[in-house]
């Protein structure tokens, strides 16, 4: 008997990336951070150059497409905590920052192997192009509705 996968859409992008997310996310509430919280506090830590509160609000809010007020209140957050740090016009993510984040990733790098692992390469490949292209799709649809 041979089984059929079932095709890619919108359902089952949803019910993958919830999934994910939730794995996620458990990790993210032991150590008392939610999910936006720890996109923007990846934003600092990765960044080339220091970044403005406005622009990580920016980026956070083009991943997410989430409230500015809402991110804005998740940076102060952050700040509270002292996991990112304001010099001047910029926030700088703190050691105890760069330390959460990397205990997470140190937390979800075995889940994310075991969830990722064996799927081979040409279909991480095409999944890859089609997602691009589904979120490109998106982004301009939303910007049309704007």
């Amino acid at each position: 008997m041979t089984t059929t996968a079932p095709s890619a859409d919108a359902r089952a992008l949803g019910l993958a990336h919830y999934a994910a997310r939730g794995v996620l996310e458990h990790v993210l509430a032991r150590h008392g951070l939610t999910f936006q919280q720890q996109l923007a506090l990846r934003a600092a830590v990765t960044a080339d150059v220091p970044r403005t509160p406005d622009e990580l609000v920016r980026e956070v809010q083009d991943s997410l497409k989430a409230d500015a007020a809402g991110i804005r209140a998740n940076l102060d957050g952050l700040r509270a905590r002292g996991l990112l740090v304001a010099d001047g016009a910029h926030l700088h993510p703190t050691d105890a920052g760069r330390g959460l984040l990397a205990a997470v990733g140190a937390e979800t790098a075995p889940v994310s192997a075991r969830i990722w692992g064996g799927i081979p390469a040409e279909d991480l490949a095409a999944t890859g192009r089609v997602l691009a292209l589904v979120a490109e799709r998106a982004n301009a649809e939303l910007a049309a509705l704007k």
